[in-house]
């Protein structure tokens, strides 16, 4: 699908800022777990996005934005370290940061250290399956909101503790399976503020106008929004809002033909929700419903993410407000035979980025410069006139204020990501044109990979891995990876040891 150019909304704040001027910029950095780009701004027709299609029209929208690694916990390390997967050793949902690199200086601490004030509202970091928050990271404690939740005792095993619950609050992690599922919807008559996002953006709103009457401090506030993640819990209306016998099912439904075994994925996270098996998964009545439902949540955190940004104008923030609009990592929506994320293919890690810099972005504009998570931290740094970060973990973002000046300008030729599978690593490039995944055993000889390579010009839905076909090709997106160091073992495995 081709991307339509946004319109250009001349908004009167954008209208009469030059630049900051001197002055310490606020941040307003928003967080959607699970969201991938079927937003309007990124050309899906079927998106019901209205606010988050106003907000891209501020700034610009990066059409090649991608995770590091397509799973919340590692996806988040990465957006507040700037550090990649590989290069912490950290790959999955339980191992802390600081595990890694103890004394880790995060986005928010950098800012804080030059007199920013940093709030947390809602899932930033990971909270669950045996990880915490980094109260070092915040001014003030974090606000956790809970990522799963019924409000219909029905939906969660006549009230018990599910297991998708017992996951996200740290509650009997070694009986997980012993625990019953919950519903994997729940489609109510209620207000916004039932369920966490409305509540997350109610707080948004009061710290908000607290900030507009704390002048002298700028403030960093970071809100977690938590739907699409699952389960689909959102309001009746915004279900109204969408068609489910019009909206898309998946065009193509089995695994690349020549592509490694262990590089798809069956069941999964999305099995520990009922009524969910792998078999069911594969008929279109409950595709339908749950395609239904994923819409349904992006249009409701739409709308709670509106009424934050109609607060930040209504206080006349904005025009000295850096914004960031990120999603975690993508999902799969039976791509494939897919569902959820924890691959290493293009729907589970693009990702949407927003970034709204008045005086530096353009309204309405859009780039095609790969992207990375891990490249936040620096482009707010240099916005707000810091210094670039340092560590002590690496840095390996990279600056993308040069490409918010000019839409055509170019600071890397491809994003890096990864994802383990079956002690192998897959550690992949992404460029314009193509992907290449390299699967091999950490420390293995180079000749024991195998690879697995697609051409988005040609075959956007990924139907076959052409790196037999294309030695070409994979011998000059090899030589790109090679620039990459090896990836650290996982800190949770065997002789994983922690970064210095």
């Amino acid at each position: 699908m081709k991307l339509p150019a946004p319109r250009l909304l001349l908004l009167p704040w954008l209208l009469s800022v030059s630049a900051f001027a001197g002055t310490r910029p606020n941040v307003l950095l928003l967080c959607v777990d699970d969201l991938k780009p079927n937003l309007g701004a990124y050309g899906d027709p079927w998106a019901r996005t209205p606010h988050l299609d106003r907000l891209a029209g501020r700034g610009m929208r990066f059409d090649l934005a991608f995770c590091n690694q397509s799973v919340c916990s590692p996806s988040r390390n990465n957006l507040l370290l700037g550090s990649r997967s590989t290069s912490l050793g950290i790959y999955g949902l339980a191992q802390n940061f600081r595990q890694a690199v103890p004394g880790a200086v995060t986005l928010t601490q950098h800012f804080i250290k030059h007199g920013w004030r940093a709030e947390a509202v809602g899932k930033i970091l990971h909270t669950g399956h045996g990880n915490r928050d980094d109260a070092a990271s915040w001014s003030v404690p974090t606000v956790v909101e809970k990522v799963v939740e019924y409000l219909d005792p029905a939906n969660s095993a006549n009230g018990q503790l599910t297991r998708e619950e017992a996951y996200f609050t740290n509650q009997r992690l070694g009986e997980i399976r012993a625990l019953p599922r919950g519903a994997a919807w729940e489609r109510l008559e209620v207000p916004d503020s039932a369920y966490a996002d409305g509540r997350i953006a109610d707080e948004g709103i009061r710290r908000l106008q607290a900030a507009a009457v704390r002048k002298d401090t700028p403030f960093f506030l970071a809100l977690g929004f938590v739907k699409p993640h699952l389960p689909f819990t959102a309001p009746s209306r915004y279900w109204d809002l969408h068609d489910p016998a019009r909206l898309p099912l998946p065009e193509f439904t089995a695994d690349p033909a020549g592509a490694p075994a262990y590089a798809g994925k069956v069941g999964g996270e999305i099995v520990n929700y009922s009524p969910l098996e792998v078999e069911n998964l594969r008929g279109e009545a409950l595709q339908r419903t749950l395609i239904h439902a994923y819409y349904a949540c992006v249009s409701y955190v739409d709308a709670q993410i509106g009424r934050v940004l109609a607060e930040l104008d209504r206080l006349d923030l904005a025009r000295n407000t850096l914004i960031v609009l990120w999603g975690d990592h993508g999902w799969h929506l039976g791509d494939h035979g897919y569902w959820t994320k924890h691959t290493n293919y293009e729907q589970a890690n693009r990702i949407p980025l927003v970034i709204v810099a008045p005086g530096v972005t353009r309204p309405g504009t859009f780039t095609r410069q790969p992207a990375e998570t891990v490249d936040v931290f620096p482009t707010l740094a240099e916005l707000a006139g810091l210094p670039r970060p340092d560590g002590p973990q690496p840095i390996d973002g990279v600056s993308l204020v040069p490409v918010l000046r000019d839409p055509a300008a170019r600071v890397r030729d491809h994003a890096y990501h990864c994802y383990p599978r079956d002690g192998r690593m897959g550690r992949a490039i992404r460029t314009e044109q193509h992907r290449l995944v390299e699967w091999k055993r950490p420390g293995a000889a180079p000749e024991t990979a195998e690879f697995e390579l697609y051409d988005y010009a040609a075959d956007p839905a990924e139907r076959r891995n052409l790196a037999a076909a294309q030695p070409e090709v994979v011998a000059r997106l090899r030589a790109i990876l090679a620039r990459h160091p090896e990836a650290r073992p996982s800190l949770s495995a065997p002789g994983g040891k922690k970064a210095k």
